[in-house]
């Protein structure tokens, strides 16, 4: 049993340098999130009043309007994916490939936030469990400077992993509703060409 015991041990303790890197990266990864964040919402500002006013009075006869009104250079996922749809106006099914290609773009875009709000306490609550067992030892053996310097690692760790899940979680809640409303928007755009085209 000590052997096993013994070999467990080892494991874990070699797992440590492995998981503090990745906790590193994930840190600097959450303050790439955070700038390429708010990147996003100051674009998403400038074309989200124009969209939703150009929505308001929408209808089959004057759909096809929308594409003057949208901004020439933008670079919103929206604005690119409704000049697609009008595009693609007179086909029902290459409407419902982009709406569903807008939905994996969507997604792989979540994909860092999640990433980060689920890895991020794991891997913190991993570099906090495995310096405890060398604390420990060195408690037991009266060696203090190794075991404050253990649980120095522990708390460190801690609180990186902690803070990459916060931002993670923070900008997947906020994206989420951003995207939320743009399907809403598109779902909403289809429906009226597919009005359109039943008309003619």
């Amino acid at each position: 049993m000590n052997t096993i015991s013994d070999i467990m041990f080892w494991i874990s303790t070699g797992l440590l340098v492995p998981v503090v890197v990745l906790l590193i990266a994930l840190f600097f990864r959450a303050l790439l999130l955070v700038g390429s964040f708010f990147g996003q919402y100051a674009a998403i500002r400038k074309t989200d009043k124009l969209i939703r006013e150009q929505m308001e009075g929408l209808t089959a006869d004057n759909v096809e309007r929308l594409a003057e009104q949208l901004p020439a250079k933008s670079n919103s996922l929206v604005v690119v994916y409704m000049r697609r749809i009008l595009e693609a106006k007179d086909s029902s099914a290459q409407v419902q490939r982009l709406l569903a290609n807008f939905e994996i773009a969507a997604d792989k875009d979540l994909a860092t936030s999640k990433t980060l709000t689920k890895l991020g306490p794991i891997l913190g609550l991993m570099g906090t469990l495995i310096p405890m067992g060398p604390a420990l030892v060195g408690l037991s053996t009266g060696d203090i400077a190794s075991m404050a310097y253990n649980m120095q690692v522990a708390f460190a760790t801690t609180v990186i992993g902690l803070f990459a899940g916060a931002i993670g979680f923070l900008t997947q809640q906020v994206k989420q509703r951003w995207y939320l409303q743009d399907m809403t928007n598109l779902d909403f755009l289809a429906e009226l060409l597919n009005e359109k085209r039943n008309r003619a």
